[in-house]
């Protein structure tokens, strides 16, 4: 007997609610007429004939309408199924040739899927998502994506004309991921996923796990393939894998792609990845810089949120070009000796309707309770850490950006909203943790994994935190209870520097701990001193503009605020136009003010950031030991009076030190004795004040020799001249 088609199920296919097609439509064996033979089935709305094109016995095989909608069936020998395609006669008479989609077998195999359940599959993007794919000699793109409560789900795009009936997926239960394949679909071709929730509600979804999408404001992903791009930075890689960051030069120009240059002849004026990649590397270069940090560069809908509310977490985004462009521009950084750090948003993703929010219908991504999935502050949702699925989908996306992008490290945003249950609520606003804690015990958990796991599979990358509180180990190793995070901002030592360098100088030494404080704690994290895009916003205006003092005095201040900066324990961080002293207020739709360097005081400060970074780079003292006190040694932290600051950098060898003075009133201190660990000639390598930079040319251009003149508690002292406003770094000769 043969096996009956089910009418409720051809009702439901037509009606877009079938859960699994592929239980009705592609080839099925079935007993006819007391043997075994295929019926292929085909639902191809808009048809009024259909043929099955048998390539195996080189024959057309008409098919049977069964419904009119345009459910049609064929009774084929089982070897046709095989290979063979359909012809279809359209209502408006035009013919078409098509493979059937549903005569392939799944790209996602059950230990896929099971990994995936249990959040472990770290290269999930292989597997979700749309990917070029050859199915007995049929090439095509396989679509999958995860929705495990919608109704149905239909592939819509650029080759069906954007009608999901042709084509519904395949629901693989219980996973409840979705999979089609999709013969003779090509690369750079649009698509979405039209997911239809319980209750019938429709909405179309850019794919999660799509590598591209449309310019915003348009939202639709784009069919792309990342390994066709021939990478030729396996120098770079092979050095990064030996080398140990923590102990190696690390001076990083913080950039917001579409405001650091403007192309007139760009989209919106913005500049291509490659042509970018070519004026920074340069730029870098010539300022000593030895990474890039980007704000964020995977795709977001709104450019006003400078990519911090990510849509697209796995597609770069197509503002600046396509993922071969940001690919070159990755690669060309790298043979130039140029690291490149992007910012890695999981802490939370915008409401848009395209996005990942009620993805199924339901809170697949988020919490659905307020008190636990809604940021109060920026209005968007918090993912639900405790989900395998969504943990994997972040944590995946994270080895993704080191993996297919080869980039060097991940500044990961906002670390303090996840850790806290109660970040930015009151009381009765939050849900404590199963102990009654606050601490978000999923979010640290999902932390880190994706650092254990980033720092395996790719060694010498670094991980960086934006935590702003004092949640202890955020830079310290899982297996000793902390984080697993490379290195963590400073955030208590910019908000201290920056309060201090606006008060009046006269007003300093009632403020002196907000410099010496920094140094109580330096320690117990790998720091990097940031001063980023975010002390420039929102009404707080440029770094210049927030020095005290008239305009000489706020160029000097900012010039030694660089040279504490780069002399202080740590990695240094600088946000593009800070470098020149830029005097407006950062606006991520304008270009950085260049015009500025026609004038000496902003070359000066320019030149200054580069001689630091240079020496930063060339001297062991200013980065071999920067996270542990014996590269750190007060000379004198007690001259409040004065406000004058100086201490020792150190290296691992003992003669790799210098002597840095910081003087922080405009009074120059003539004859200003310091004492220092040995005696012999000392020579002033770098001074703030230098006319090189449009200071008032305070140095000390002769040697100074140390003797045996105990001071500070040390064996030998000198005499320097302490520049105003100004800082002076001092090496001392070597001995033979």
């Amino acid at each position: 007997m043969r096996t009956q088609i089910s009418l409720h199920g051809i009702s439901q296919l037509v009606e877009g609610k079938l859960t699994d097609p592929a239980t009705l439509l592609g080839p099925h064996r079935i007993c006819w007429e007391g043997r075994e033979v295929a019926s292929i089935r085909a639902y191809l709305p808009g048809s009024q004939r259909v043929w099955v094109i048998d390539d195996q016995h080189r024959c057309l095989r008409p098919m049977r309408k069964i419904h009119p909608a345009g459910f049609y069936e064929a009774i084929c020998p089982v070897e046709s199924t095989r290979r063979y395609r359909f012809r279809i006669a359209k209502e408006n008479g035009d013919i078409q040739e098509m493979q059937d989609p549903y005569n392939a077998p799944p790209l996602l195999s059950d230990f896929d899927l099971y990994l995936f359940g249990e959040g472990r599959h770290w290269r999930i993007y292989d597997k979700l998502g749309a990917h070029l794919r050859e199915v007995d000699g049929v090439t095509g793109v396989n679509f999958a994506v995860w929705a495990p409560n919608a109704e149905s789900v239909e592939v819509i795009g650029d080759f069906n004309g954007w009608d999901g009936s042709q084509h519904p997926m395949r629901k693989h239960i219980p996973s409840g991921v979705w999979e089609l394949f999709i013969p003779d679909v090509q690369p750079g071709q649009k698509y979405k996923y039209r997911v239809r929730k319980w209750g019938g509600q429709v909405v179309d979804k850019t794919d999660p796990y799509g590598f591209f999408s449309e310019v915003p404001p348009r939202t639709a992903s784009v069919v792309t393939h990342l390994d066709n791009y021939q990478w030729q930075d396996a120098a770079w890689l092979e050095q990064r894998n030996s080398r140990d960051p923590l102990s190696s030069p690390m001076n990083v120009y913080e950039v917001h792609l579409g405001s650091w240059k403007r192309d007139p002849d760009g989209h919106h004026g913005w500049m291509n990845y490659r042509n970018a990649a070519h004026e920074l590397v340069a730029y870098c270069q010539k300022m000593g810089f030895t990474h890039i940090e980007l704000l964020p560069i995977s795709e977001h809908p709104f450019t006003g949120s400078w990519g911090y509310q990510t849509v697209g977490y796995y597609a770069v985004t197509s503002r600046y070009g396509s993922p071969e462009d940001f690919m070159y521009f990755v690669d060309y950084c790298h043979q130039h000796g140029i690291g490149v750090i992007i910012d890695w948003v999981p802490a939370h993703f915008p409401k848009d309707d395209h996005g990942l929010r009620q993805f199924d219908g339901t809170a697949l991504y988020e919490h659905a309770d307020p008190r636990q999935g809604e940021h109060p502050d920026w209005g968007t949702m918090i993912f639900n850490y405790g989900r395998n699925e969504v943990r994997n989908f972040l944590v995946a996306n994270a080895l993704f950006w080191f993996d297919k992008y080869h980039i060097d490290g991940l500044r990961v945003d906002a670390v303090a909203s996840m850790l806290y249950l109660d970040y930015s609520r009151k009381d009765g606003e939050w849900i404590p943790n199963a102990f009654g804690g606050r601490e978000n015990l999923d979010a640290i958990h999902m932390l880190r994994e994706f650092n254990e796991q980033a720092h395996a599979q790719f060694p010498g990358i670094v991980t960086v935190a934006e935590e702003s509180t004092a949640w202890p180990g955020v830079s310290r190793p899982t297996y000793t209870g902390g984080l697993g995070f490379s290195m963590k901002w400073n955030m208590g030592w910019m908000n201290d520097t920056l309060r201090y360098m606006r008060h009046e100088p006269i007003h300093r030494k009632y403020h002196h701990d907000e410099l010496t404080f920094s140094l109580i704690y330096a320690f117990t994290e790998n720091f990097v001193l940031p001063l980023s895009h975010d002390e420039v916003v929102h009404g707080k205006g440029s770094l210049i503009s927030q020095m005290a003092g008239d305009l000489w005095q706020k160029f000097a201040n900012l010039r030694l605020l660089y040279g504490y900066m780069w002399t202080h324990p740590g990695k240094n961080l600088l946000f593009m136009g800070s470098e020149i002293a830029q005097w407006r207020e950062w606006d991520y739709d304008a270009e950085i003010q260049w015009e500025l360097l026609d004038w000496d005081t902003h070359q000066g400060v320019q030149k200054l950031v580069a001689d630091l970074n240079r020496l930063s780079q060339e001297e062991p003292a200013l980065h071999e030991v920067d996270f542990a006190g014996e590269g750190f040694e007060w000379i004198d932290c007690m001259n409040r009076d004065d406000c004058v600051l100086v201490y020792l950098r150190k290296g691992r060898r003992a003669e790799d030190f210098l002597v840095i003075g910081c003087n922080f009133t405009p009074v120059v201190r003539h004859n200003y004795r310091i004492g220092v660990p040995r005696s012999g000639v000392y020579r002033e390598v770098l001074n703030s004040d230098a006319t090189i930079y449009a200071g008032s040319g305070v140095c000390n251009t002769e040697p100074i020799t140390a003797t045996n003149v105990e001071h500070h508690g040390r064996p030998a002292s000198f005499e320097v001249t302490l520049p105003p406003l100004g800082v002076t770094i001092l090496k001392p000769d070597r001995l033979d």
